[in-house]
C-alpha cells in the first residue's frame, strides 16, 4: 500500500484537491483526498505535480511506430499504397512486435495507460501483455471482393484462436472489419455477427476521408478506381458510410467508429441511436487534410467520445495531452468562438469519455475509491509550467508534450522520475535497423 501525494489531485467526476492525495491497495484506488487526511501508508510526495488517472489512448496502430516520418506529404491513397507495400516489404513479426513496445513506452512516458489498437499482425496483445498496459487489440481483417469473404472469415477465426491465448485481465482481444474501402459489405456483416457471437468488441475506421465517401455514396473516386482496376465491381453502396453500416445491421453491434471527420447530422443521429463510441484524433485529421471532425455535435448528441493519436505514421507522436489540445483549438477554429470546450473537457476525453468508448469505465478513467490503480503524474515545476493556477489548464495548454513524472497501472510502477522502469532495451535499436531498411526500400524498387 502507498500514498501519493501532489500539489493538485485531479479525479476528473469531481473538482481538483489542492494537496492532495491517492493511496493505492493490491492494484485498486482505496482513499483519495487531502494530503493530511491520508491513512497510515509509505508516502511518496510527487511536489509541485499534478496528479490524475492514466490517459486513454482511443485509437492507435502500434506495430507501425517504425514508420515513423516514412510516409509525409502523400494524398490518402499513396499513402496507404505505400504504408501497405513497405510493411509486407520490410517489418517483419520480429521488427513489428518492438515496433509495437516501442510505441508503448512512447505512450508510457505521455502519461497512457490503455490503448486501443487496431493491428494487423497481432503482434500488439504480446507487446502490451509484455510491457504491463491495459487495452484492447481489434485484429483487423480485410477483404474488399464479396469472393473473398468466406476465406477472410476463416483466417480471422484462426487469428482470433491464437491470439486468445495472450488475453489477461488487462488486455482485451477485438476484432476490425479496417474500412469500408477495403471491406465488402458481405465482411462487415460476417464480421460483427463474429464478434456478437464471442462477445467481443468491435472497431471500424468510419468516415474518414473524401476518398471513402465518395466510393461509397457514388461509386467514384480513386478508391473505386483501384478496386475496379483490380477487377471488383463498385457500385453506390448508401448515402454514406455511416449509413452504410447502419444498412447492414453493423452498428447494432456498437462498434467503436474511428475518426468520424466526414459524419453528417444524419449519421451523428444513426451513432446515437445505436449508442456506439467514436475515437476522435485530430492531429491525425488534420495532418492527412481529411478535415476537423463534428466533435461539438458528437458530444451534444451523447455521443461516447475517447481521443485517439492514430499511428505514429499518421501523426508522429503518441501523447494524448497533445491531442486534447489540439482538439480544443481545432474546435474553437471550426466554431469560432473561444469558449466552445474548456481545458476540463479536454482532460475529460482524455480520461473518462476514452475509458465510456472502451467499455472500461468501471474499472478506470477517474480516480474513484474502488478502480483499478492506473494513475499519471506530471510535473509543474519545470519553466513552462509555472504558474500554474488551474490543474486542467496547465496539463493541457501548458504541459502537452511533457513527459510523466510517474505512471502506474494497478498500482504498479512504470515510468519513475520520468524514465521508464523496465525499457524495451532492443526495440528502438530495432526501430533504427527498420528505418534504414525502409529507407533502402524507398530508393530502390519500392515505389
Amino acid at each position: 500500500m502507498a500514498t501519493y501525494a501532489a500539489r493538485w489531485v485531479v479525479p476528473i467526476a469531481t473538482p481538483p484537491i489542492a494537496d492532495g492525495a491517492v493511496t493505492i491497495d493490491s492494484g485498486r484506488i482505496s482513499w483519495i483526498g487531502r494530503r493530511g487526511d491520508a491513512p497510515p501508508a509509505e508516502m511518496v510526495d510527487l511536489g509541485d505535480a499534478v496528479l490524475l488517472p492514466g490517459l486513454v489512448n482511443a485509437h492507435t496502430h502500434l506495430e507501425l511506430t517504425a514508420m515513423r516520418g516514412f510516409l509525409e506529404e502523400l494524398d490518402f491513397r499513396p499513402w496507404i499504397v505505400r504504408l501497405t507495400k513497405a510493411r509486407r516489404a520490410v517489418l517483419t513479426p520480429a521488427i513489428l512486435l518492438e515496433s509495437a513496445k516501442a510505441g508503448i513506452a512512447e505512450g508510457l512516458l505521455s502519461g497512457i495507460t490503455t490503448y486501443a489498437d487496431t493491428c494487423e499482425s497481432g503482434v500488439v496483445m504480446q507487446a502490451m501483455v509484455e510491457m504491463g498496459v491495459r487495452g484492447i487489440m481489434y485484429q483487423e481483417v480485410f477483404g474488399p471482393d464479396p469472393a473473398q469473404c468466406e476465406g477472410a472469415v476463416a483466417g480471422l477465426r484462426e487469428r482470433l484462436a491464437l491470439l486468445h491465448e495472450w488475453e489477461t485481465s488487462r488486455v482485451r482481444l477485438g476484432i476490425s472489419p479496417h474500412a469500408p474501402y477495403s471491406v465488402s459489405d458481405d465482411l462487415f456483416v460476417a464480421a460483427a455477427r463474429l464478434a456478437a457471437d464471442a462477445g467481443r468488441p468491435l472497431a471500424v475506421h468510419l468516415a474518414e476521408s473524401e476518398a471513402e465517401s465518395r466510393l461509397v455514396r457514388d461509386g467514384e473516386g480513386a478508391f473505386a478506381e483501384s478496386l475496379r482496376e483490380r477487377g471488383i465491381a463498385v457500385a453506390p453502396r448508401a448515402d454514406s458510410p455511416v449509413a452504410l453500416l447502419d444498412r447492414l445491421g453493423v452498428l447494432a453491434a456498437r462498434p467503436l467508429l474511428i475518426h468520424c471527420v466526414r459524419a453528417t447530422a444524419p449519421d451523428i443521429a444513426r451513432i446515437a441511436h445505436h449508442d456506439c463510441a467514436v475515437a476522435h484524433c485530430p492531429a491525425s485529421n488534420a495532418k492527412l487534410g481529411h478535415g476537423i471532425a463534428p466533435l461539438l455535435d458528437l458530444l451534444a448528441a451523447g455521443v461516447r467520445v475517447g481521443l485517439g493519436t492514430d499511428s505514429v505514421a499518421a501523426n508522429n507522436r503518441l501523447d494524448i495531452l497533445d491531442e486534447g489540445r489540439v482538439a480544443l483549438l481545432m474546435q474553437r477554429v471550426a466554431a469560432r468562438r473561444f469558449d466552445v470546450l474548456t481545458a476540463a473537457d479536454a482532460l475529460m476525453l482524455a480520461t473518462l469519455s476514452g475509458a465510456r468508448a472502451l467499455g472500461l469505465d468501471r474499472e478506470i478513467g477517474t480516480l474513484e475509491v474502488g478502480k483499478r490503480g492506473d494513475v499519471a503524474a506530471f510535473s509543474l515545476g519545470s519553466p513552462r509550467t509555472v504558474p500554474a493556477f488551474a490543474p486542467e489548464d496547465a496539463l493541457i495548454w501548458a504541459a502537452a508534450g511533457r513527459e510523466a513524472l510517474l505512471v502506474l497501472v494497478d498500482g504498479e510502477v512504470r515510468v519513475r522520475d520520468g524514465r521508464l522502469v523496465a525499457p524495451p532495451h532492443d526495440a528502438h535499436e530495432a526501430l533504427r535497423r527498420a528505418g534504414a531498411a525502409l529507407s533502402a526500400w524507398r530508393d530502390g524498387e519500392g515505389m
